[in-house]
């Protein structure tokens, strides 16, 4: 069946064949082995199906060139190339026609004639697509040094077709990386209506919308110039052209003679000109498709090109050189001696000319990818025939297909193979087209070309649009602490808000600067000049004390207990250090603990003198009595300060003050500070001395009354106001207020508090110690507790008018046996009381000044 369908096929392209007029032309060279080449020598065919306009002769060269080389280097031993050359003229039809001879059906007649065992060609992926179907009917392979279309990589369809060229699958990733490169989003695209172009565009797009690279227009091309439509297609091409002034770069997968007709009708157009375009390796160096007699690269603007790999030109311009000493390629290549001869061009130009032209006409990726063509195909005969033996007579196209798709091949020291799909990715070059005079390219300098629908500047982002494009948006500002540094960020990245911070709008983040209660700080350093300074007037008041121990201020203020708060108020005035400097959790806990502790000590010790004040001069004698039973001051200080431990305790145990980095309370500033964490707890030591400075300003009132030189209830009462005042605007402000002077309101309240105490309970003790000596004696007090007692006798008297005694006389019998009257009673019990305000609660010796009157 497959015989039968062979048969009717060839017979249908023999007829075809046979109604051509045009007699076919090649090159032919005897060999052992037979390489057939497909080239589009000439470049199109006219109205007449004949082929014109040489194109790429010099192509057909580089075969014959590397194959003589072959021959020459005895790499093959005995075996020798041979070549069998055709023009396909850029056809499809031509072609398919022109390679028949390379099938052994046509050669039936011809027995003795080596079969093709693979051809070299074509240039076109369209003309490979169906010239490879054709071949592989007799399983010949095809190695194509041009054809890049991604569709030929199917080895399903595509069995015996290979290449020395990367897919153009590579090719749009490397115009997609000149577009980025550039910041080019908005282009537009012209292609040719084939196998090559509509591939070419598909990866294009496929790539493209991973990059938010949009086509502000995709036009095609018919694929052959003959065709009826072609006309209109360049106009309307020419017309997106022209009518999109936006769109400044334009992609084109389109031949030579394709591009020739654009450059002549986009270029009549102000709007079509200084344009940037990108060629694909069809046109990228085909330099006469632009007429330079009409216009100049100027008047184009600037043209990048995507060429296929180089390789090294010079020994093949050698060759060419050389061409008039060789007949013998004149004799058996009918398109050489044509252009040789001028009878193609209809020119009578010398021979030196024509080579001349011929090396103008050398593309140096045709060089590299035609050699490595041959190279592959040398390498596939070493492993058949040199390696192993071989009946080259009964060599079939088959076995030499299958070991020419696992051939390894060297050119120019490097080693190279197929892949699976046949494809040999060597890479691209790009190129930047130029001119030397006017009607010559030379360098065009880039200049800033904008091609975007829409660009968003640093500090902003894209928005999309509905139902636009993704290349056209709006652009927003980024906000506050987020930024974006280039150009269309899609979103603005945020900063790291613990340390850095930005405005809106902004291309990038500041960094904070770092605040905390510097020790240079000049409101720190007055507070700790205070601290330092009452640390200094509590040491002198202690001096003061403990040098007059034994007078009657020191006694009534009862001494171990007033050294015991001057020691709670060194430490007071302590804990301000631990306030400032930059916080760290050991300090940011030592100094609320040692405020909270150190004050609750002093609050405890007034509270102590605050309510034996009370017991000797205020309460009836059944209720001093009483009291006289729970006085006992060392027991009730350490009472008072275990409540404080506990809290204490149970805050540092279960949520401990910390260091804390507050990057929100200010958008420039890092702030270091202390963080309560557990602010219940805070509380609760606040409210706890609050409670007890609440007691003491009670008791301390109830005796405001006092006689003069006792009067200490007076100032208790005073300094408690102050604190209680101090630490209630304290709440509200400490809470309120962010900032390193947080810390800085609380020190202050702290030595408020401290001064309160040192200056109402001592300064005006060590004032009567150090200026009124003569007040500071027992005849002082025991006259002014005298009169404060009489003062009180009167009163009882007004109560009791019967049998009552004046004050002196009450002192006096305090030791009577009689029975007293009540009201005696009660003077006795004023008398009596007053005698602790004598003897120190600690001591057991009283004064003996008082020891006359105590009997």
């Amino acid at each position: 069946m497959e015989q039968f369908f062979k048969f009717w096929f060839f017979l249908a392209i023999f007829s075809l064949q046979v109604f051509c007029s045009e007699a076919l032309q090649e090159a032919k060279s005897p060999g052992d082995i037979i390489i057939g080449g497909l080239f589009p020598i000439h470049e199109s065919v006219d109205d007449n199906g004949l082929c014109n306009s040489v194109a790429r002769l010099a192509q057909s060269l580089m075969m014959v060139h590397a194959i003589e080389e072959i021959n020459q280097s005895g790499e093959l031993g005995n075996i020798t190339l041979g070549y069998h050359i055709v023009d396909s003229c850029g056809d499809i039809t031509t072609a398919l026609r022109n390679t028949l001879p390379f099938m052994k059906i046509n050669d039936r007649e011809q027995h003795f004639t080596p079969p093709v065992m693979a051809v070299i060609g074509d240039y076109y992926s369209e003309i490979s697509v169906a010239v490879t179907r054709q071949l592989n009917l007799e399983k010949i392979p095809e190695i194509s040094y041009g054809s890049t279309s991604g569709l030929l990589s199917d080895k399903t369809r595509f069995p015996s077709f290979l290449r020395t060229v990367p897919e153009d699958d590579h090719q749009a990733k490397a115009v997609i990386e000149i577009l980025k490169d550039h910041n080019w989003n908005w282009v537009g695209i012209v292609a040719t209506d084939g196998e090559y172009g509509r591939y070419a565009v598909e990866r294009l797009r496929h790539h493209a919308e991973r990059h938010d690279i949009c086509f502000a227009y995709i036009k095609f091309l018919p694929e052959f110039l003959v065709d009826n439509n072609l006309k209109d297609s360049i106009n309307e091409a020419v017309k997106s052209i022209t009518e999109n002034t936006n769109v400044s770069v334009i992609v084109s997968f389109t031949k030579p003679n394709h591009m020739m007709y654009i450059f002549d009708n986009v270029l009549k157009h102000h709007g079509g000109r200084n344009k940037v375009w990108i060629a694909s390796d069809t046109w990228s160096q085909s330099v006469n498709c632009l007429d330079t007699t009409r216009w100049n690269l100027k008047d184009v603007g600037t043209i990048f090109g995507i060429t296929l790999k180089s390789g090294n030109t010079s020994r093949f311009e050698q060759f060419l050189r050389n061409l008039d000493n060789r007949p013998d390629l004149y004799e058996n290549n009918s398109f050489l001696s044509d252009f040789l001869n001028g009878t193609v061009s209809g020119s009578n130009t010398s021979l030196d000319t024509k080579i001349t032209q011929l090396i103008n006409m050398i593309y140096p990726y045709a060089v590299f990818s035609i050699e490595l063509a041959v190279k592959a195909i040398a390498e596939t005969v070493k492993d058949l025939c040199i390696n192993q033996e071989c009946d080259i007579a009964t060599l079939q196209p088959e076995k030499f297909r299958d070991v020419l798709k696992t051939a390894k091949f060297y050119l120019d020291g490097k080693k190279y193979s197929f892949d699976k799909n046949c494809n040999l990715n060597s890479g691209y070059d790009i190129v930047l087209w130029r001119y030397n005079s006017p009607n010559t390219l030379d360098m065009n300098y880039e200049k800033k070309v904008r091609s975007r629908c829409s660009t968003c500047y640093p500090g902003e982002w894209k928005v999309r649009k509905a139902g636009q494009p993704v290349c056209c948006y709006e652009c927003k500002k980024c906000p506050m602490n987020y930024y974006s540094a280039h150009k269309d960020a899609s979103l603005c990245l945020a900063c790291e808000n613990t340390t850095h911070y930005s405005f809106e709008g902004s291309q990038n983040c500041i960094k904070k600067r770092i605040d905390y209660l510097e020790w240079d700080d000049v409101y720190h350093i007055v507070l700790l000049a205070f601290a330092a300074l009452g640390v200094l007037l509590t040491l002198v008041v202690a001096v003061i004390f403990l040098a007059r121990w034994n007078t009657p201020v020191v006694r009534s203020s009862v001494g171990p207990i007033a050294i015991l708060l001057l020691l709670s108020l060194l430490s007071t005035f302590g804990s301000v250090v631990f306030f400032g400097g930059q916080p760290k959790d050991w300090q940011c806990q030592t100094r609320q603990v040692l405020f909270g502790l150190s004050f609750t000590l002093s609050v405890s010790c007034i509270l102590v003198r605050s309510f034996r004040i009370i017991m000797a001069f205020e309460f009836d004698p059944v209720t001093q009595g009483i009291l006289e039973k729970l006085y006992k001051p060392y027991l009730i200080i350490p009472l008072c300060m275990a409540g404080q431990v506990l809290i204490c305790t149970v805050w540092l145990a279960y949520r401990p003050p910390v260091f804390q980095q507050d990057s929100k309370s200010f958008v420039k500033l890092l702030l270091l500070k202390c963080h309560e964490n557990l602010l219940p707890a805070f509380g609760a030591m606040l409210a706890y001395i609050g409670f007890l400075a609440i007691i003491c300003f009670i008791l301390a009132f109830k005796g405001r009354k006092l006689p003069e030189c006792y009067n200490e209830s007076k100032f208790i009462t005073f300094s408690m106001l102050i604190y209680i005042i101090t630490w209630i605007i304290f709440g509200p402000v400490y809470v309120n207020v962010t900032g390193k002077y947080n810390s800085a309101i609380e020190m202050a309240v702290i030595l408020i508090s401290a001064y309160s105490v040192l200056f109402c309970l001592f300064f005006t003790k060590c004032y009567i110690i150090l200026f009124k000596a003569e007040e500071n004696t027992v005849n002082v007090f025991r006259n002014t507790v005298r009169n404060f007692s009489m003062g009180r006798d009167r009163d009882l008297d007004k109560n009791y008018p019967s049998g009552i005694q004046n004050s002196a006389l009450s002192m006096e019998s305090l030791s009577s046996p009689e029975p007293l009257h009540p009201v005696a009673k009660r003077r006795e019990s004023i008398n009596s009381v007053a005698k602790p305000f004598f003897q120190s609660p600690v001591l057991d010796k009283q004064p003996p000044l008082l020891q006359d009157e105590a009997q």
